[in-house]
């Protein structure tokens, strides 16, 4: 029930929803002063939500920051979570987000040595069965790529970032050798993942993926004055980790 109501509430959240109900009560409210200022509400949400730096100054109170590969510490194993991509059941393949920054990162962890074994969890984050059965295929793609099989574990039973710790952990009580763990999430997920994972007693280092933070906050001067509807998208992220942050937190998953 948490998992379908959190996914039936998320877009009410979001600043995309708030924008379209203001422009909808600028053009059809009756009253003069509430559609001059439904109107002005939109403006002003505009320009605050596709801003850049805007963006990028809030996410960074929230965003885990990322660490250069060369200064990490070599781990047993990484963990990589799901959300890196889609299936397309037409094509019969997976199709990736940006999110998908966390395999190829865990990837270019693994082929320099600073992890012995990539450990995927994750099997779908949707309500019905779509065809994405994440872990399993992502795995499949890493064997054909030359991959050896047994240094690809994966966990295809989770369908949200609680069970991915969960499930993982079944895992790793199985690998006893694996004893040093490297978490690998985006860096707006990170937060509440490292959460999730202590409590279930499996204290893992950070690795922060498909960052959004300009984290040397040198911006080009067209971020600063040219809307970016992508920043909707980005904007949707955080409010979903930091709501999601605090509602895990009532239901005891961190």
């Amino acid at each position: 029930m948490f998992f379908i109501l959190s996914k039936a509430l998320l877009f009410l959240i979001t600043p995309i929803f708030w924008l379209g109900l203001s422009i909808l009560g600028a053009i059809f409210l009756k009253n003069e002063l509430w559609k001059k200022r439904m109107k002005w509400t939109a403006i002003i949400m505009f320009v605050f939500f596709s801003n850049s730096v805007i963006f990028s100054s809030f996410c960074g109170l929230w965003e885990v920051p990322g660490t250069k590969i060369s200064q990490v510490k070599k781990h047993d194993v990484a963990i990589v979570l799901g959300g890196m991509s889609d299936y397309n059941n037409d094509l019969d393949e997976l199709t990736i987000y940006r999110q998908a920054d966390r395999i190829f990162q865990a990837i270019t962890l693994y082929r320099t040595g600073k992890v012995k074994k990539i450990l995927i969890s994750g099997d779908s984050g949707y309500i019905t069965d779509r065809g994405l059965h994440e872990a399993r295929q992502m795995k499949s793609i890493l064997v054909k790529w030359g991959f050896p099989p047994e240094d690809i574990l994966t966990e295809d039973i989770s369908k949200n970032t609680h069970e991915n710790a969960e499930e993982s952990v079944k895992v790793l009580k199985k690998h006893k050798d694996l004893k040093s763990y490297l978490l690998v999430t985006s860096g707006t997920h990170m937060r509440r993942s490292l959460a999730c994972f202590k409590k279930e007693g499996l204290n893992c280092t950070p690795f922060s993926t498909d960052l959004l933070t300009n984290q040397t906050g040198s911006y080009h001067w067209d971020q600063y004055i040219i809307p970016s509807m992508d920043n909707f998208s980005y904007w949707n992220k955080l409010i979903k980790e930091m709501v999601g942050y605090v509602a895990y937190s009532m239901a005891g998953y961190i």
